[in-house]
């Protein structure tokens, strides 16, 4: 099962690879287990401050194996006993990035959308596939794609299952960037790793926080929230390091997500 997905940390930044690149990282239980064990074992790992997910090959993630699927019809699947949602990236206290490096479709692309940031090779092949196996918007999809592109647009690529680049995925608001698939994996590096050195642990973890929580509230419950939180983070020793830094001109060293 530590094949299914590789695990690289360096300057704070871990990298975990799908890794069934013959079957373009296809979803399986043996894998969704090995990956969730990494996440949360990264949120209480000091060393990590980032978490980069990609996929080894020409995948990212191609969805549920088909052989699972199969099973699944056919009732007679042995389900692996991990109750963990397919939303808890989530709810890990440091920033999760997708590097989206080739084709993301149906569970692929739920688990690069509920990673907190999406990079994407231009060419890399996007699908939401569901409509055409005969089934629906899975795993909180249908609450998160109309949040990140409006609900015409969710209801075009859930509906139409249609095949789109990942230059369309960055143009809708599904990813933040899309490049060029030989650059993919060094711009998110760079990406990453300037979070690690320069953001502070317990501020990102805070922020995701809101950001996640907050789809749900009012603004005024929103604004509320955050009058008690800036209040907490004026007592942290990362303020009074942050604004050290910046007065010193120098970079800040911020001390590790707490939890």
């Amino acid at each position: 099962m530590s094949d299914l997905v590789l695990s690289d940390l360096a300057d704070g930044v871990l990298t975990l690879t799908y890794n069934r690149p013959e079957r373009l990282n296809a979803w399986t239980e043996a894998l969704g287990t090995r990956y969730f064990d990494l996440l949360t074992q990264a949120e209480t790992d000091p060393a990590v401050r980032v978490i980069v997910v990609t996929g080894a090959g020409r995948g990212f993630c191609a969805g549920a194996d088909f052989q699972t699927l199969t099973a699944l019809q056919e009732g007679t699947l042995e389900r692996v006993a991990d109750t963990r949602p397919n939303t808890l990236p989530t709810t890990i206290g440091k920033p999760v990035i997708a590097a989206v490096n080739g084709a993301c479709a149906g569970l692929g692309m739920v688990h690069a959308l509920v990673c907190d940031l999406v990079f994407t090779a231009a060419e890399a092949k996007w699908t939401t596939a569901f409509s055409r196996r005969g089934l629906i918007a899975e795993y909180g999809l249908a609450w998160v794609l109309p949040k990140l592109v409006g609900q015409a647009r969710a209801l075009d690529l859930l509906l139409s299952g249609r095949t789109f680049t990942g230059e369309e995925a960055a143009g809708l608001g599904l990813a933040l960037r899309a490049v060029p698939g030989e650059a993919l994996m060094g711009e998110v590096a760079a990406y990453a790793r300037e979070l690690a050195a320069m953001s502070s642990p317990t501020s990102m973890a805070v922020i995701k926080q809101q950001v996640w929580g907050d789809w749900d509230r009012s603004l005024d419950a929103s604004r509320t929230k955050a009058e008690k939180l800036m209040a907490e983070s004026f007592g942290r020793a990362d303020f009074a390091e942050g604004v050290a830094s910046f007065l010193e001109k120098r970079p800040p060293e911020f001390p590790p997500f707490s939890g």
